[in-house]
Parts: C-alpha cells; sequence; structure tokens
C-alpha cells in the first residue's frame, strides 16, 4: 500500500512532466457508439498504446499504481468504474513478480449512461483526466486529458472504426460461467481454490498455467501460486502478510486457454466465500475413496510384512503346530483355534487405535486440528519415523525377547489359550515391527475414527492371515521358507522407505517453518538419532547410565527441534535489487541490508543473535526501517557485483544506509544486537 501512495504522490507532484514522459504510453478515448439514445448505455474505452516492454497496471497492480480516471460528464450523465481485462504478472529482468498489468494495445472499457432527459440532436462532449503509471526499467508518471463525442438520437450508430473492437473486449472481460463451480477454503497461511468443470462443460476445455489475481490484495501478488492436478483445477494461494485477513475472495483465476468453448475468454471471475474447511464435491469423495482403498491395501500388506521380521517369522510354524497338538486331528476345531488366534489379534489392535484416538482428540483440543498442517506434528512424526528406521538398521534393538516369548505361547490351551495368544502375539509383534505400524499410527493421526478402526483392521488381518490360513491348511507349513539370515537383510533394506517418508517430512516442514527453525529442527533430528545411538551401544553393558543419557539427548533433541510459531514482530525482509534500495532511500528511510545465503554458518548466527533481539525488533519498528535482504544461497551476479563494490567477496555483509549520507555504514561480520543498534542510531 505504502508504495502505491508514494507512486499516486509522484504522479501528483510530475503532472507537468514534458510529452516526453507521456511518450511511452499513448492515450486517447473511443466509444462504440457514434449516436446514443437517452437513458441506454453505451461502453467508451480508454485507449493505450504502449511502447515495447512498457507497462501500465491493474485494479491490483502490486508495487505500481492502477490507472485511473476521473470525469467530466454533462449534468445527468453517469461513468462507472473501469471494467479491468484479464490481467498478466509482470516480472524484472531477473524473472521477480513485480507487479500486475498490461502492455501492448489495450482498450479499458467504462460503462456511459446519458442522462434519460438528453435533448435529441444534441452533440456532448465526454472528457476525463486520465492518470497512469508507466515502467520498464524505471517508473514514469502519465498524464492526458482524454475526450469524445457523441450525439443523442431516437437510434443507436455504432462507430465504424472501434465499435467492434469495443464489443469484443467486454465479451472477453472476465466473467463467472455455470460451467464451472468454484469453492475455496482456508489451509493455513494458504488459501487452496478450486474450480470444478460442471458435467454440461465439454471435455476439450482444458485450462492451462493457471494464476489467480487478487481485487483486494488478500492474496499476495509476488509469491509463487501451486497449482494442484487431476479433474478439479485446483491452485494454492499465498495469503498476503500486509493485508487483514478476508473471508471472502475476490478476483481473477487465469487461464493460457479459454474457460469456456467457442470464447476468447482467459479470465474467469471469482468473487466467493472462504470455508474453513475443503468443501466435498462428488469427484473428490471419488478421489477419497480411491485413496483410502489403497490406505486399506497397504495396511493389509503391511500386516502381512508383519510376519517377516526376524522376532515373528520364527515362531509362526510352532503357533500352527500348537493349534494342531491342542485339536488333535479334528479339522474343524483346528480351524476354531485359528479364528479365536485371528479375533485376539484383532481386538488387540483395537484397543491399541482406541488409545491412539484418545489421544488424538485430546491432540486435538489442544489445538493440533488438522495434524499435518501443523509442524510440531510434522516434526514429531518425522522423528518417531527416524527412530524406527534406526531400529530396523541396527543401531539398536528392542523387543529381543520375542522369539522366547513366541515359543511360550504354545503352552496356552483351549480356545481362551488360543484367543489369549493372539493378543500376545500382537504384543510380541509390535515392538518388533514398529516401523510398519508407524504408517498406520500416523494415518491414525489423520483420519477419521471410523477409518481409523478400518485401517488397523486391516493390519491386524494381515497379520493373522497366515495363521488363519495355516489353520485350514497345517500341511503348508513344510512349504515355509527356513529362518536365516536373509530375514536381517530384508529387515535392514526395510529402513530406507522409511528414511525416505523422513526426507519427505522434513520436506513439507521447510514449506511450514522459516530457515532458522528448519535448521533447528534438523539438529534436533540429529539428536533424537544420537540418542537411539546411545541407547543401542551401552544398554546392555550400562543399562542405567544409558537409560538417563538417552532420556537426556532425546529431550534435548526434542527441545532444540520443536517447531515454534514465528513471533508477531519478526522482520519481513524486502528482496534485494538496487532499484529497491534506491527508491526506499528516495522514502527517506533507514535500509537496513542483509547479504546472507543458507550455507553461512556465521549468517544463520547473526540471525539467530540479533534478528531475534527484542530490543532491535522494537529499534527497527519504532524507527520504521526497511530490511532488505540479498541471499546469495545461489548465484546471483548482481549480489556479486555489489559486494565488489565494497571490496567484499563473501557473506555475510551488512550496511545501514542512513537518511541524507552518501554512503552506508558498514558492519562487521559478527553481529550483536547493540552493534546493530549502534549503527543504527548514528547522525
Amino acid at each position: 500500500m505504502l508504495s502505491q501512495i508514494l507512486s499516486l504522490a509522484l504522479v501528483l507532484a510530475l503532472s507537468s512532466i514534458t510529452p516526453f514522459v507521456k511518450a511511452q504510453v499513448e492515450a486517447n478515448l473511443v466509444t462504440s457508439q457514434t449516436s446514443v439514445t437517452a437513458g441506454q448505455p453505451f461502453t467508451v474505452a480508454l485507449h493505450l498504446v504502449h511502447q515495447k516492454h512498457w507497462h501500465t497496471y491493474w485494479l491490483n497492480p502490486g508495487t505500481g499504481l492502477a490507472t485511473s480516471l476521473n470525469w467530466t460528464l454533462p449534468e445527468g450523465w453517469k461513468a462507472s468504474e473501469i471494467l479491468w481485462p484479464t490481467p498478466h504478472m509482470i516480472k524484472d529482468d531477473h524473472g521477480a513478480v513485480t507487479g500486475t498489468g498490461y502492455d501492448d494495445d489495450l482498450l479499458l472499457p467504462v460503462t456511459i449512461t446519458p442522462a434519460a432527459n438528453a435533448a435529441l440532436g444534441s452533440t456532448v462532449s465526454l472528457s476525463a483526466s486520465a492518470q497512469w503509471l508507466m515502467c520498464k526499467d524505471v517508473c514514469k508518471p502519465g498524464d492526458a486529458t482524454v475526450s469524445t463525442s457523441v450525439t443523442v438520437s431516437e437510434k443507436a450508430v455504432e462507430d465504424s472504426n472501434w465499435g467492434q473492437k469495443i464489443i469484443t473486449a467486454v465479451n472477453e472481460l472476465p466473467q463467472s460461467s455455470a460451467l464451472w463451480s468454484l469453492s475455496a477454503f482456508k489451509n493455513n497461511k494458504t488459501v487452496v481454490l478450486t474450480a470444478t468443470a460442471s458435467n454440461q462443460s465439454p471435455s476439450d476445455v482444458k485450462p492451462s498455467n493457471l494464476h489467480f489475481f487478487s481485487d483486494d490484495g488478500s492474496i499476495a501478488y509476488d509469491l509463487p501460486q501451486v497449482i494442484g492436478a487431476g479433474n478439479t483445477t485446483e491452485i494454492t494461494l499465498p495469503i498476503s502478510a500486509d493485508i487483514p485477513a478476508s473471508n471472502h475472495l475476490v478476483g481473477v483465476l487465469t487461464s493460457d486457454t479459454s474457460w469456456l468453448p467457442g470464447k476468447n475468454l482467459h479470465g474467469l471471475r471469482v468473487d466467493i466465500p472462504i470455508s474453513a474447511a475443503r468443501a466435498s464435491t462428488p469427484v473428490a469423495s471419488a478421489q477419497s475413496a480411491t485413496s483410502f482403498g489403497a490406505t486399506l491395501l497397504l495396511a493389509l500388506l503391511g500386516g502381512l510384512i508383519l510376519n517377516l521380521m526376524p522376532c515373528v517369522f520364527p515362531v509362526l510354524g510352532i503357533k500352527i503346530l500348537g493349534f494342531v497338538n491342542q485339536a488333535g486331528s479334528e479339522r474343524k476345531k483346528v480351524i476354531l483355534h485359528g479364528l479365536t488366534f485371528t479375533l485376539g489379534v484383532v481386538l488387540s489392535f483395537w484397543v491399541l487405535v482406541a488409545i491412539l484416538t484418545i489421544l488424538k482428540t485430546g491432540g486435538a483440543q489442544l489445538g493440533w486440528g488438522f495434524q499435518l498442517q501443523s509442524a510440531a506434528f510434522v516434526f514429531s512424526l518425522a522423528a518417531v519415523m527416524l527412530v524406527f528406521a534406526l531400529n530396523l538398521s541396527g543401531v539398536f534393538e528392542f523387543g529381543l525377547s520375542a522369539t522366547s516369548v513366541g515359543g511360550n505361547l504354545q503352552m496356552q490351551s483351549g480356545f481362551m489359550g488360543s484367543f489369549f495368544t493372539g493378543i500376545l502375539a500382537t504384543m510380541v509383534a509390535t515392538p518388533c515391527s514398529a516401523p510398519f505400524l508407524a504408517p498406520a499410527l500416523g494415518a491414525a493421526l489423520t483420519m477419521s475414527t471410523v477409518e481409523s478402526f478400518t485401517v488397523f483392521t486391516a493390519v491386524a488381518l494381515g497379520l493373522s492371515a497366515p495363521y488363519l490360513l495355516l489353520s485350514i491348511f497345517p500341511a503348508a507349513i513344510r512349504v515355509l521358507p527356513k529362518p536365516g539370515a536373509w530375514m536381517e537383510t530384508f529387515k535392514q533394506f526395510m529402513a530406507f522407505p522409511l528414511y525416505a517418508t523422513v526426507a519427505y517430512l522434513v520436506w513439507v516442514l521447510a514449506g511450514q517453518v522459516n530457515e532458522a527453525g528448519l535448521l533447528s529442527s534438523l539438529i534436533g533430528l540429529v539428536l533424537v538419532a544420537m540418542a537411539v545411538w546411545i541407547y543401542g551401544r551401552y544398554s546392555q553393558r550400562k543399562a542405567r547410565v544409558a537409560t538417563v543419557l538417552t532420556s537426556l539427548v532425546l529431550l534435548g533433541g526434542l527441545w532444540t527441534g520443536w517447531p515454534l510459531a514465528p513471533a508477531a514482530s519478526e522482520i519481513k525482509w524486502t528482496p534485494w535489487s538496487t532499484q529497491t534500495i534506491e527508491q526506499l532511500r528516495s522514502e527517506g528511510r533507514i535500509v537496513y541490508v542483509d547479504f546472507t545465503a543458507r550455507w553461512c554458518a556465521t549468517c544463520q548466527a547473526n540471525k539467530k543473535v540479533v534478528f531475534h533481539s527484542n530490543d532491535v525488533l522494537k529499534l527497527f519498528r519504532d524507527k520504521n526501517i526497511a530490511t532488505v535482504r540479498g541471499d546469495w544461497t545461489n548465484r546471483d551476479p548482481l549480489i556479486s557485483q555489489e559486494l565488489a563494490k565494497y571490496s567484499r567477496s563473501a557473506v555475510p555483509f551488512n550496511l545501514v544506509w542512513l537518511p541524507g549520507k552518501a554512503d552506508p555504514v558498514l558492519l562487521p561480520e559478527l553481529l550483536t544486537p547493540n552493534i546493530v543498534i549502534d549503527a543504527v542510531n548514528q547522525k
């Protein structure tokens, strides 16, 4: 908003600039009709012709200033606001988005409504003062007084030169359509907009390269928008940090291809409420059902895989032979023992998911809500997955007594014995096979209660299936492969899918926390890994000391890595460019510049020490200091040249531009809050 105010002030101050300034954009007023009828609306248009590479701005311009018209009309005549055509993104030479607007040959339509008592045969002059901001590498204000005339008659007459061109421009204005259903819901710091084609929409209408332009600026114009996939057209929009949150989404959703068959419509008008949760659609429901079905299949396979773990597989045959011995040779009783065993397994898993559901409910009351949208939950899940993966890799072991416990299961007798054998089998399998239960545990925390019970039932059936099948066909025990070294190899191999899951969760976390928070979380995961390594290394020899050290390091890892919500007063950084520095300095503000990089350890230390200091934050806020950051993580020749101007070739490099000073104050590599405060307070 500040840039728009400054741009407007510049336009007003320089409105008497010579025609040289105006030459980059030529303006005139054209009309769709040379003769109009009293009281009947018609259309005129501000015609702007831009020189190559020059542009003007849309309703919500970004960093520029929207074109405006101030009308001088006869009494009783009325003019509408500008009917804005579909805009496009404006980018600088580096590909960064700097605004929203137009170039080339442009018509900005306006609806004029004549007075109902306009005199027949009179010629009426329509005049307007037009103002705009035109930019290329630099920006200049432009203005012109434009006019046209029409005759009031009994019958409207189309202008032979501009009539059809203006009609075409009006037909191509953004508009809503019954062929597209729009919905939006808030998702943390984003809004997810979905356009769903109706049954009447032709199959060859396929929007592409979507982009949303917000009328009110509630959606950040300069941040990336993520396009989804599938039968519904979905786009995730970053909420602007500078505009108050809105419960309504208003703007234009653009597509490279037309939204409607047989028309040149690239802008779909959006004016819908933003709901708190995703709206249900038949397509979304079908996709959800497909996804849930896939989850059930994976859960069933996961349960089967549990039987291949070293602490479970060796006792599988023993348990089945125990069933046979208990039932004698009567096949029906053997099958009943298998079914009873399966019931014990299923009920055990139901108890487990019930406990998790209770914990989830308590977590929701504590504010977890949509769990995977919570950085704390994502970090916790990543830590759990990492521990399970390290267990599979052999860094440490739990459940070492599983085999002996499994061997004793055959000592139970009767159907109650088989039932409790199923319960004990679950207890035996759970610690040894926890890595395979981890995805189900994560699912239980993100699904509904019914879905969670269904998924865990599938895991239970997968675990018990071999026992049930071998109870029906006990002779098949002879074809089972013999336990051996292959089982340990299989176990270690299965660690890598979990490592991949940890990598994915860290990627999700990177979109939820800032750079410093991500680094802390990564170090926290390293400490978690160190804790289980201590346990695996020393628990057999020095159990008490190992337990204490493991607990301390584990708590340290969780404390270090736990994502915290950024402070409300956290500094908002503007990307560095020489033009940005010049503009901010021209406003008479103090400008603080931080040249940094992700790979720079000293830079991260400076951020932690200085830019989280309450004294520094208060000073920056009180003095309205402009903060600019030059990110040198990737090669940037312009930043390299800027550093060379001050005989620097590395980061960190911080400097302060003070009003009225020709040269900046250069700061040392290692910063403290006092160093920054003293530099800013220099006279």
